[in-house]
């Protein structure tokens, strides 16, 4: 006969690991780490391990609330000292220990012989079982665990809510500390690791995120399964605009919260910092110091250029603090097989937007099927290349078809006769021709466009996979820009004449060379500006979103996938 089974055993809670104590250069880990790691895992390691930050109304709203309890007052009695009543704010306590850092908004004597910390929070005092979510009541509990490894006496916490004025009184039960002790447990086993967590599943948490631009959930959870379409979760409209200066001798300087240009101390134009995305500069232009250290407190790039156009470099502050970012970068750069699926996607995307280009804006006689039809070979030819000269072949092949018709989209006028465009002559530096020195420029800006952007997203715009370094030419930038080259700075150019933003008398010949003049440069840089703020349909997340902003995103994508979370760069085509 069989014995009767065990009854189930009770639940038994967990034995804690020790926490070994932290030497070296060890970092300590903020308290309000542990908060982020029980709300989103993903969303610590974004920021904690890769130095990710991005501001929202939410996190602006809580500086705003924090103004008062972030001005350091008061002082705490020692521990073994009698502990009257007695208020003090912004109390920073740490320990190797617990391996912690923390700043206490309030602390305050519980009237017990024991102290009370008090943290502050922005929004309305939730209804739940226990008077607030989880991870502020970890966070709560983090700080009463630093208090009592520094000897105070802490039984309990309060939650504030600035939204209601409510307080919330905390319990520091043996339950809250159990979970407290797994979320420093697990997020320093997270980061030890080295391995970002899954995103979260369409999951409520994100709408509100300040990092859901940067950390993509639907859009990598789409990519990997393509199962559901995204929610335009990362397309925030950001309204600030580059701000131009090419006047010679022009002087850009700060006072409180505007730049003011100027010409011969006369101002001939004033922008609000808030309004500015990055600072332009083209030709000799002078910046005051006070004006740089402040653009790059608040990581605002100023791209310097010569005269002409040409990029020259970029100046911004620290630099992203993504290392892992950029190790992945290098170390994918040495690996010939990842090149080569990278710069494969890029160069296809290219032709079939080159493709795109002929169809939409054909102009000659009859319509080019076969030659349509070559390039859609092209393109599946890339497919097949086994190195990368091999891929250099196919794509000069489709250049020369694309360039060689170039002169069939530009609208027949007899007022632009002077719009020639002889492939044969193609040339960078000089341009031979009007239609070569536009679309050089265009490219020049769309190169500074995406080594900005590269770089605010953590890549050194500088190591290629497609372009093999060389001196001074941002290889990266370079290879992210293929696929927009005819969206963007071909479709420019082709706006700017087929419409008459820029005349034949914008230009100047000089011996074999065609440059813009200053006031046909200021023209045509306002029409690749409404390219990159023209917002389109995503072709593979299907929102709106600006081409400005695809920027970013693409080189995110670029990230995700030499990081292991897609297996592939997925490209940008449209039909």
């Amino acid at each position: 006969m069989d014995e009767p089974a065990d009854p189930p055993p009770e639940h038994q809670p967990e034995l804690p690991l020790p926490f070994p104590e932290l030497t070296g250069d060890q970092p300590l880990l903020p308290a309000r780490m542990i908060n982020e790691f029980a709300y989103c895992p993903r969303l610590a390691y974004l920021e904690w391990v890769q130095g990710e930050w991005a501001d929202s109304g939410d996190t602006v709203d809580g500086r705003r609330v924090h103004r008062r309890v972030d001005r350091k007052s008061g002082k705490p009695p020692a521990p073994d000292e009698e502990m009257e009543t007695f208020h003090a704010r912004s109390v920073e306590l740490s320990s190797n220990r617990l391996g912690l850092i923390g700043k206490l908004d309030l602390l305050e004597s519980d009237g017990e012989g024991g102290v009370t910390p008090v943290d502050y929070k922005r929004g309305k005092r939730p209804h739940v079982a226990r008077g607030a979510y989880e991870p502020e009541r970890i966070q709560l509990c983090v700080q009463g665990m630093l208090l009592e490894d520094h000897g105070y006496r802490c039984e309990r916490g309060l939650l504030y809510f600035a939204g209601s004025r409510e307080r919330v009184h905390v319990e520091f039960d043996d339950e809250l500390r159990e979970a407290t002790t797994r979320a420093i447990t697990g997020l320093r086993s997270m980061a030890d690791a080295g391995q970002i967590p899954p995103p979260l599943e369409d999951s409520p948490k994100c709408p509100r995120c300040s990092l859901v631009g940067i950390c993509l959930p639907d859009e990598v959870n789409f990519l990997q399964r393509g199962e559901s379409s995204p929610r335009p979760l990362s397309v925030q409209r950001d309204e600030a605009l580059p701000l131009y200066v090419q006047s010679h001798s022009a002087k850009v300087a700060r006072k409180g919260e505007e730049l003011i240009v100027s010409v011969k101390d006369e101002v001939v134009q004033k922008a609000r910092i808030i309004d500015v995305s990055q600072l332009v500069l083209m030709g000799n232009v002078y910046v005051t110091a006070p004006t740089l250290t402040e653009l790059m407190r608040r990581e605002i790039p100023i791209s310097w250029h010569s005269y002409g156009g040409w990029f020259i470099g970029h100046t911004q502050g620290v630099g992203h603090k993504n290392v892992e970012l950029r190790t992945a970068q290098y170390a994918a750069s040495f690996e010939g097989w990842r090149c080569l699926q990278i710069a494969k996607s890029l160069v296809e995307a290219k032709i079939l937007n080159s493709r795109t280009m002929l169809r939409r804006n054909w102009r000659g006689e009859g319509e080019p099927r076969e030659l349509l039809a070559l390039m859609r070979q092209d393109a599946r030819n890339v497919r097949k290349a086994r190195s990368l000269e091999e891929l250099l072949g196919i794509e000069g092949t489709a250049a020369a078809r694309y360039f060689g018709v170039f002169g069939q989209l530009i609208k027949p006028d007899s007022d632009r006769e002077s719009f020639t465009f002889d492939f044969a002559r193609r040339r960078r530096r000089p341009p031979p021709d009007p239609v070569n020195a536009l679309l050089s420029y265009a490219y020049s800006v769309l190169g500074r466009s995406f080594s900005v952007a590269l770089s605010a997203v953590g890549f050194d715009p500088y190591r290629g996979f497609y372009h093999q370094p060389r001196y001074g030419r941002p290889a990266l930038a370079l290879d992210m820009m293929e696929p927009f080259r005819p969206l963007i700075a071909e479709s420019a150019v082709l706006s700017a004449i087929n419409n008459g933003e820029v005349r034949p008398t914008d230009f100047i010949t000089a011996a074999d060379a065609c440059n813009l003049t200053p006031d046909g440069r200021k023209r045509f840089l306002g029409t690749i500006e409404r390219r990159l703020n023209q917002e389109i349909t995503h072709p593979l997340f299907g929102y709106r979103v600006s081409y400005r902003r695809v920027l970013e995103l693409q080189g995110r994508l670029l990230g995700r996938h030499l990081q292991g979370e897609l297996d592939q760069l997925p490209g940008f085509t449209t039909r």
